[in-house]
């Protein structure tokens, strides 16, 4: 199945808002309905797909199958830009003026590669396209030559197990659950859950440094690879001969986070655990944020660590977004202070250990137990903000993401300077905002903030979250924090990547970009200033 061309996921999973949020955004943000949907699909107006006749034959040679090379205009809209909410108001708008000439279909490495030499022959690019699920430019190259989305969903099987080393080498085009299926049907898990887990893929999890909702017990996906084959224009790079070498720097830290400008990631080996006897969730409740920050940090600095580990703000809390299908529900409490999700996951013995260790842990911190439900609301809607933000989008209101990370010294002035700068930019724009935030990963050191944002559009959405959206990105600078914890650089944050990484950093990487890629085929301006 596609995901949903003008929003997220499974159209039969779309739902609209209770008339009780509805109400809630009217009175309190100021937010009217719109007058009209998105476009039909088949009603866009499509450009001609910009090659020549002879690029189209080097890209039809490039791949065995009769179909692995489609221009059609639905197949090139789908693949049209990621998912971010300006991505969204764009495409439903019917603007595809950035649309790919083409989508490349390979079977394997080396139709990959040749693909890769005919682009640079013929002077395209080319944009890896697993899930489409990025919310940050990662698919809206910065070129004028004509492009192609190098679609890489059939290359979607699970290559082997080594139950000894308890590693699997998994091919980049598996989707989240498909691979977890595969995996549990052998006894194993891997244990990455992003939010995005039902349409991103192995390749998209390696290519972001993605970290899922279970990071606190299993890691984040780039702690997890032991070794990948990676094909570049100009040939296969092999990396990942040990868990660990000191023969030299590690090319995989390199291609991990590279998000498709170094290489196209043609399989990855990752570590996997077995199969968890038994899964529980709970809700804990504490006074103020300040208050519950300062359990989760004792918590992953001394342990014991659970599995889950996150915390919402006051706000988030409020509204329920911590429990998605409890919003606007009058059965949310009044006074809910900030509500922390823990959950364990392992055998049966080490899980009461540790949920017993932590229990002790967070009512020294002044938390308060409030039971499973909470924790099994939260699993179970743990996939469906994104259908909730293009719920709110029908309903006229803007709502829109951005995570950050710092050391848990910085936390509180970063917690501030980000909520500040929103609110402050939209409020002078005309929209004061609803800004949440929770906690989403925890490390010993420091962990990552998530902001969800929620105003009335404007008059021209996009354009209306432009500055709020930059002044958001100069305050995590300013305040220590990085651009992107796991949503990644893209084109979005590149300007911004460039500044935490200093104009060395960016000469380093333009090197390494230039002996890989001479000809500039692979994502221009993905993450990589062009030079």
């Amino acid at each position: 199945m596609d995901m949903l061309w003008s929003g997220w996921g499974d159209p039969a999973k779309a739902a609209p808002l209770p008339e009780s949020v509805t109400g809630l955004l009217r009175d309190l943000l100021g937010v009217t309905p719109r007058e009209s949907g998105p476009s039909v699909l088949a009603d866009i107006d499509v450009p001609a797909p910009a090659l020549t006749g002879e690029a189209m034959s080097a890209l039809r040679a490039a791949v065995a199958a009769p179909d692995g090379l489609r221009d059609d205009a639905e197949s090139r809209i789908r693949h049209t830009r990621g998912k971010s909410t300006p991505d969204l108001l764009r495409i439903r708008a019917g603007e595809v003026e950035d649309i790919p000439a083409a989508v490349v279909l390979p079977a394997d490495h080396d139709e990959i590669l040749a693909v890769l030499r005919a682009c640079a022959d013929h002077g395209l690019s080319a944009v890896p396209f697993g899930g489409g699920t990025s919310v940050v430019g990662g698919l809206a190259p910065t070129t004028k030559r004509p492009f192609v989305a190098l679609d890489l969903r059939r290359l979607d099987r699970l290559l082997a197990v080594d139950e000894v080393s308890r590693t699997a080498t998994l091919q980049p085009g598996l989707r989240g659950p498909r691979c977890e299926e595969l995996l549990n049907e052998q006894g194993w898990t891997l244990g990455h859950f992003p939010q995005s887990f039902e349409w991103a893929t192995v390749g998209g999890f390696a290519a972001a440094r993605s970290s899922g909702q279970a990071s606190a017990g299993y890691g984040r996906f780039d702690e997890m690879v032991v070794g990948m084959k990676v094909a570049t224009p100009e040939g296969t790079l092999w990396s990942g001969r040990a868990p660990r070498s000191a023969a030299g720097p590690d090319l995989r830290q390199l291609i991990l986070g590279s998000e498709g400008a170094l290489g196209v990631i043609t399989s990855v080996t990752v570590r996997i655990r077995p199969l968890p006897e038994k899964r529980i969730y709970e809700g804990w409740r504490f006074a103020s944020f300040e208050a519950g920050t300062a359990a989760l940090r004792r918590l992953a600095q001394d342990g014991p660590r659970p599995t889950v580990l996150r915390l919402s703000d006051e706000s988030e809390t409020f509204i329920g977004l911590a429990q998605p299908d409890a919003i606007g529900s009058a059965e949310l409490p009044q006074n809910p202070g900030c509500m922390a999700i823990v959950g364990f996951e392992g055998t049966e013995a080490d899980t009461a250990a540790r949920r017993a260790a932590a229990r002790e842990v967070l009512l020294a911190c002044d938390g308060e137990f409030i039971g499973e439900e909470p924790g099994d609301k939260w699993q179970h809607g743990r996939y469906d903000a994104p259908y909730l933000r293009d719920a709110l989008l029908d309903a006229g209101a803007f709502a829109e993401t951005l995570e950050t990370a710092a050391f848990w010294s910085a936390i509180p002035g970063l917690y501030t300077a980000v909520r500040d700068a929103l609110t402050g930019t939209l409020t002078e724009a005309g929209t004061p905002p609803l800004v949440m935030c929770h906690i989403s990963h925890t490390y010993e050191n420091g962990a990552s903030l998530y902001f969800t944002v929620v105003s009335a559009q404007g008059e021209d959405a996009v354009a209306h979250w432009a500055p709020a959206k930059r002044a958001a990105n100069d305050a995590i600078l300013a305040a220590g924090g990085t651009i992107s914890h796991h949503h990644g650089v893209g084109t979005d944050h590149r300007d911004w990547y460039a500044r935490e990484i200093g104009p060395l950093g960016i000469r380093m990487l333009q090197a390494v970009k230039a002996e890989v890629d001479p000809s500039g085929v692979l994502s221009p301006g993905v993450l990589i200033p062009v030079r």
